[in-house]
C-alpha cells in the first residue's frame, strides 16, 4: 500500500504540471481533448498502468478487475470500467513518455550500452501481426521484433533508451543517445566502429570495446578491462526488464499497446529501490576516475 501511495502521489504531482503546460499549447489540441475525456483530474490512471508492471501479475485484466478494483476501490472511487479503460489507454502514451524522461538517471562517467530484442510474436504469426515490427537476426537466429537500445550508468540507472525496428544495426542510434556529460562508454564487440568512435570523441565521450580475433590487439588500461568484464550489469537489467517489468510478451494487438507496455516497464524499473549496480565506494570511484583520465 505504501508503494502504491508513493507512486500515485509522484505521478499526480508530475501530471498536474504536465497538463498545465500542455493546456497552454494550441498545437496539442487533440491531446487536451483526449485527456479531458479521460478525466485525468479525477483518476490519474497512468498510475494503474505502471503499477501493473511493478506487480507480479501477468494478466492486466485480472490485475485491474481482480486486484485494483477489488482491493483499492475506496482509494479510486471514480475508477473506470475495464472496457472504458482500454479505450482511453492510448492517451496515456504522451504523459508516460514525458514522465520517463523526467525519471532518467544522470550519467556518472561510467556508462554501458547494449541492445536487446523485444519479440512480439512467434515467427509463424508474423503475417497476422499489427505492431509494425521488422525481422531481425541475432545469435539465436531470425526473429520478428523491435530492438531496445539502452545506456545505463554503473549504479544501474537508465540514462538513455531508444526503440528501433529489429533490422537497425546496434551502432546506428548510439550517437543520438550519447551526450557530453558521459565520459567512458563500454560496449561489446558488436559496437566496434571507427565512424562511431570518431563521432563520440567529438562529444568528448570515449567508446571502449574489446577487439575481435582477427584484429590487432590494442593497449587498454586495467580500469578499462575491469569495466568491460562488468558489462553483465546491463545484461542483468535487460533480463529484469523482460521478466520482471514484462516489456516483452506476445499479447500486443496494436502499436499503442506495445509502446505503452514498453514505456510503463521502463518506468517501473526506474522506480525500483534495489537496482543492479557495481559496488564502488565514492573514494574508489574518485580515485579510479582520476587514474582513467
Amino acid at each position: 500500500m505504501h508503494k502504491l501511495v508513493k507512486v500515485f502521489c509522484d505521478i499526480d504531482d508530475f501530471l498536474r504540471c504536465f497538463h498545465s503546460r500542455m493546456g497552454k499549447n494550441a498545437v496539442n489540441r487533440w491531446y487536451t481533448q483526449a485527456s479531458t475525456r479521460w478525466q485525468y483530474d479525477d483518476e490519474r490512471s497512468d498510475a494503474h498502468i505502471i503499477l501493473f508492471q511493478m506487480s507480479h501479475h501477468r494478466d492486466f485484466k485480472n490485475c485491474y478487475i481482480g486486484y485494483l478494483a477489488h482491493f483499492y476501490k475506496s482509494a479510486f472511487p471514480n475508477l473506470l470500467s475495464y472496457t472504458r479503460f482500454l479505450e482511453v489507454m492510448p492517451t496515456a502514451l504522451v504523459p508516460l513518455c514525458s514522465y520517463f524522461a523526467n525519471l532518467k538517471s544522470d550519467p556518472t562517467g561510467i556508462e554501458f550500452v547494449d541492445s536487446t530484442s523485444i519479440k512480439v510474436c512467434h515467427n509463424l504469426r508474423i503475417n497476422h501481426h499489427k505492431t509494425l515490427a521488422c525481422r531481425g537476426k541475432g545469435t539465436m537466429g531470425w526473429f520478428y521484433s523491435f530492438k531496445l537500445h539502452l545506456i545505463v550508468n554503473h549504479q544501474g540507472g537508465i540514462v538513455a533508451a531508444k526503440v528501433t525496428p529489429a533490422n537497425i544495426h546496434d551502432t546506428k542510434p548510439v550517437n543520438e543517445m550519447v551526450h557530453s556529460d558521459m565520459n567512458k562508454l563500454y560496449a561489446d564487440k558488436g559496437y566496434i566502429s571507427k565512424a562511431l568512435s570518431s563521432e563520440l570523441l567529438e562529444k568528448g565521450v570515449k567508446l571502449v570495446t574489446n577487439v575481435r580475433k582477427n584484429m590487432k590487439k590494442k593497449v587498454m588500461s586495467l580500469w578499462g578491462r575491469a569495466m568491460l568484464s562488468r558489462r553483465f550489469i546491463i545484461e542483468t537489467i535487460n533480463d529484469q526488464l523482460k521478466h520482471i517489468s514484462q516489456i516483452e510478451h506476445s499479447r500486443h494487438r496494436s502499436v499503442h499497446g506495445f509502446m505503452l507496455n514498453m514505456i510503463a516497464g521502463l518506468i517501473a524499473y526506474q522506480l525500483k529501490d534495489n537496482k543492479p549496480q557495481l559496488n564502488l565506494t565514492n573514494a574508489e570511484f574518485n580515485a579510479i576516475a582520476v587514474m582513467a583520465c
